[in-house]
């Protein structure tokens, strides 16, 4: 009897450890951008050294902008996608979009960081508003460089542990969401200054409805959680332009715990613990020649 119960509570151990083993798969564009700047790779396998000692969760970092194995996305929980977007997001390529829907159609989750926000309004919109709650728009969103200061935080699973702070970024905001924001969060959200309506008009530097918004004082989202009738869940942050920024605990461990609830993974009360050093930031960039300014 002893050794049947014995059996009995390793089986139940072996099959609690294996549901709770979730798999993380992080996308990583192609070189962009100047040195310190749209770090893809080494971000995410920053990141994923920030979750490796994560109980029950396994990641695989694809660097230069898509997996090569046709089994990539096999098991995956949730993808996290760093990399410029536009005509040029790894998800527009080729035929990847409708498949891509398959996996977001079983409840996968989504998490996509800064450029990786903006598909087409032509061809991606329509999904990234169905799978993450919200995306970049051209003439509508912009992009410039500014100091938010995000002085609350909601209480939500994703900003457990996260302390009110401020970052210079190039935070994206007047952002395209779902109708009426059904089942979207906002997660980080603060007031741009007067200079990001420094630019002229243009796709991503500025138009009249920004303006008044910021004229008006209007609070700007720019990192959201969304849910789908499916159960799956999505994120999007626009910020990470600067690769430094990554050090900043209360940044990092907003998308630290952002990608363990993406992949239903119960998020630790106090968020994600890791540490960031000078060191680290510098490990695994891109070789990349500086821009003329």
């Amino acid at each position: 009897m002893k050794t049947l119960l014995f059996s009995l509570s390793l089986i139940t151990l072996a099959a609690t450890a294996f549901a709770a083993d979730k798999k993380i798969v992080f996308i990583a564009g192609k070189v962009s951008h100047g040195p310190g700047d749209h770090e893809h790779r080494a971000g995410c396998l920053l990141l994923q050294s920030c979750l490796q000692n994560t109980p029950g969760v396994t990641s695989v970092v694809y660097s230069n902008g898509w997996p090569d194995k046709p089994d990539a996305f096999d098991g995956a929980d949730t993808v996290v996608i760093y990399a410029d977007g536009g005509g040029g997001h790894p998800l527009l390529q080729q035929d990847r979009l409708k498949t891509f829907s398959e996996l977001m159609n079983k409840g996968v989750g989504l998490v996509c960081i800064h450029y990786g926000v903006e598909p087409t309004i032509e061809k991606g919109q329509k999904e990234f508003l169905d799978w993450i709650g919200g995306a970049f728009e051209i003439n509508w969103s912009v992009n410039p460089h500014w100091t938010a200061d995000f002085k609350s935080l909601p209480t939500h699973p994703i900003t457990q542990g996260v302390k009110p702070f401020k970052i210079l970024d190039e935070w994206y905001f007047h952002m395209r969401f779902r109708d009426g924001m059904k089942g979207v969060t906002a997660i980080l959200s603060a007031v741009p200054d007067s200079s990001t309506t420094n630019r002229n008009d243009g796709a991503h530097s500025g138009n009249p409805a920004m303006r008044e918004a910021v004229k008006r004082g209007e609070p700007q989202i720019v990192a959201w959680a969304a849910e789908r009738a499916n159960g799956g869940r999505g994120f999007g942050f626009t910020g990470a332009h600067f690769h430094r920024n990554w050090a900043n605990d209360d940044f990092r461990k907003t998308v630290l715990n952002a990608i363990l609830w993406t992949a239903k993974v119960e998020v630790p009360k106090d968020g994600v613990a890791s540490t960031v050093t000078p060191e680290q930031l510098k490990q695994n960039l891109d070789a990349k020649a500086e821009r003329k300014r």
